[in-house]
């Protein structure tokens, strides 16, 4: 924060899916093992606040494996009951990647359970889906997704949100801004999701981004061992367990589900930007999200 004057919000609640827990930013100190973008930009609001005398608290209720009804069900009243008035939301990723899905009726019931949080006064931060048009896999998906966001671009206007527009963050096409499961952002990919959701909301930081060097040339036989390494280490038990209707969240409770003053407390030291002539994050493992 490089202005002096402190950003507005006093308590900010995260609510969704792994893509608000942090998974893929690993860190031991913090609960779940993880830190993620919420848990950034809750820093740099609580430092800014902190400097001017003035409280803030976070909580994070965002849970793995999470479809958009649990995420409205189990999180919305929870957060309201922290009278927060900074809510961001992400929802339905989970949803799309499902067989079928009823799109129109998916996004209507996002609609639906989160006027609650703009009725409360609360600003609301909403999300779109990430363009898989460049991903071998999930490359099918990208119709779904893509009329997803237009819906959700809707429902932003609708109920005054602030939208982050994770589309057009075509940063987050190099591969090293994913995790070596191909489905989660790295760490570097994560403090890119927290440059973007700072500037969305206007709040001035001093969180460096500056686009990745390119990467060298992967081998093609390299390329295909990391692919079938990935398929047995990752694609596999994703699959057993959509089979099964199980969730990698089973069992896990919220991050922070009571407010905190300070989620960096034991803090692991900040990761760095790949310099040029480095792979940083990337290795054959991590040739792309599928």
């Amino acid at each position: 924060m490089n202005d002096g004057t402190p950003p507005r919000w006093s308590r900010y609640v995260a609510l969704g899916d792994s893509f608000t827990e942090g998974v893929g930013d690993d860190d031991p100190s913090r609960p779940h093992g993880v830190r993620g973008w919420a848990d950034r930009v809750a820093e740099v609001l609580g430092a800014a606040r902190g400097a001017q005398g003035l409280d803030f608290d976070y909580a994070n209720l965002a849970i793995r494996g999470r479809k958009l009804g649990a995420v409205l069900d189990e999180q919305v009243g929870p957060a309201l009951e922290l009278r927060p008035d900074l809510v961001s939301v992400y929802a339905g990723g989970n949803d799309l990647m499902r067989p079928t899905v009823d799109i129109d009726t998916l996004v209507a019931a996002y609609a639906e359970g989160l006027r609650p949080v703009v009725d409360s006064g609360a600003q609301l931060v909403l999300f779109t889906g990430f363009d898989l048009g460049w991903a071998p896999l999930f490359g099918r998906l990208r119709g779904r997704v893509a009329t997803y966001n237009e819906l959700v671009r809707e429902v932003a206007d609708d109920l005054g949100a602030t939208l982050v527009d994770f589309w057009r963050l075509r940063d987050h096409r190099d591969p090293r801004m994913w995790a070596v499961d191909r489905i989660h952002m790295s760490a570097l990919g994560h403090r890119r999701m927290a440059v973007a959701v700072l500037d969305a909301l206007g709040v001035r930081h001093d969180l460096a981004w500056s686009p990745l060097p390119e990467m060298p040339p992967v081998e093609r036989a390299a390329r295909r061992e990391a692919d079938r390494a990935w398929a047995r280490a990752h694609a596999a038990p994703w699959i057993q367990r959509r089979v099964t209707g199980r969730s990698s969240g089973d069992g896990l409770t919220p991050r922070f589900p009571v407010p905190v003053r300070d989620p960096g407390a034991a803090e692991a030291p900040e990761v760095g930007l790949p310099t040029a002539g480095t792979t940083g994050a990337a290795s054959p493992e991590r040739s792309g999200i599928v």
